[in-house]
């Protein structure tokens, strides 16, 4: 039986109504989907003054892991700017370092950040604990080359969007538990935080076509952790199963009412309060998932980033508790 839905921002149902949607996802269509071509990121470098290169470290197993760099030219030399650690979104099994860059390029512009962007291995070619090591690995290289990249340690910043927001968490998670490095905040865009999948949005989002739905993000976890039963899947990679969400930093958490992730990211958000920590929470009417990256010119998508970067700047205030 369909469940009832919360209706679509009428704005963005007409925008949603010219794009292809699918129910399902499988490995034939998954690498149909690969063979489009990747989002270029030189025309949201055109116009801005930007510094960019490129490097790699190496993943736990050896492998070579890309990292893209993007630094305000302006401030090249400069010490002391805050820093955007970006993982991208794609259920885990699509997208690269450049997918959905306009937002973090959009915190370099209002607030001087550099942005650190990582190229994790996808799913289903890689697995288990993988790909939130590489993006792990991609953290611990901005900390060792803080004086290099002229930023702030304290002032790292980890976010992502759907899947990277997921594995934003995930990333938190690690650091917090070593004790490697403070990370000043997290924000996570509509993340993809728990695999099992039954929560009641998980289940009001099923059996029809939609930008992400409860069989897409079957499809996605099961590549990810192939057999692994609950008991045994670490909260690092599926954090709305991790024990404890105490000591993490200030966190952003937003949704949209008409998605998938809803449910699991509002009790995400009640976790780290209950555990005593600060998140700041929005679960945006009529939004369906990824709104506000796939039509930022609407106007609940222009009101979402709004807010989103009226709290970083806060945040990253030098006067910001945080």
């Amino acid at each position: 039986m369909t469940l009832a839905r919360p209706a679509l921002d009428p704005e963005l149902g007409a925008l949603l109504a010219d794009m292809p949607l699918m129910s399902h996802l499988g490995p034939e269509l998954l690498a149909q989907l690969r063979l489009l071509p990747s989002t270029p990121v030189e025309p949201l470098l055109e116009g801005r003054s930007v510094d960019r290169r490129e490097v790699t470290v190496s993943g736990e197993d050896g492998a070579r892991i890309p990292l893209s760099v993007f630094s305000p030219a302006e401030t090249a030399h400069a010490t002391g700017a805050p820093c955007v650690f970006w993982i991208h979104g794609g259920g885990m099994v699509m997208g690269d370092r450049f997918s959905q860059i306009d937002i973090p390029l959009e915190w370099l512009d209002l607030f001087g950040a550099v942005v650190v962007s990582v190229d994790y291995r996808l799913a289903p070619e890689v697995g288990g604990t993988t790909l939130v090591d590489d993006c792990y690995r991609g953290l611990l290289w901005i900390a060792e080359h803080a004086d290099e990249l002229g930023i702030d340690p304290a002032r790292i910043v980890v976010a992502g969007a759907s899947a990277g927001g997921g594995l934003a968490a995930g990333v938190t998670l690690m650091a917090r538990d070593a004790g490697t490095l403070p990370i000043a905040a997290q924000v996570l865009i509509c993340p993809m935080l728990d695999h099992r999948n039954v929560t009641t949005s998980s289940r009001q989002y099923s059996g029809d076509p939609g930008v992400w739905t409860r069989e897409m993000n079957e499809f996605g976890w099961r590549s990810v952790l192939g057999h692994l039963r609950d008991e045994r899947v670490p909260g690092h990679v599926s954090p709305a199963v991790a024990d404890d969400l105490s000591g993490l930093p200030t966190t952003y958490v937003d949704a949209g009412s008409a998605e998938v992730f809803r449910d699991e990211d509002v009790a995400y958000a009640t976790r780290i309060w209950a555990a005593g920590g600060q998140a700041e929470l929005h679960v945006w009417a009529g939004g369906f998932h990824g709104f506000d990256a796939l039509y930022p010119q609407a106007r609940v998508s222009a009101e979402a980033r709004r807010t989103r970067n009226d709290w970083l700047a806060r945040v990253l205030s030098p006067t910001s508790a945080a």
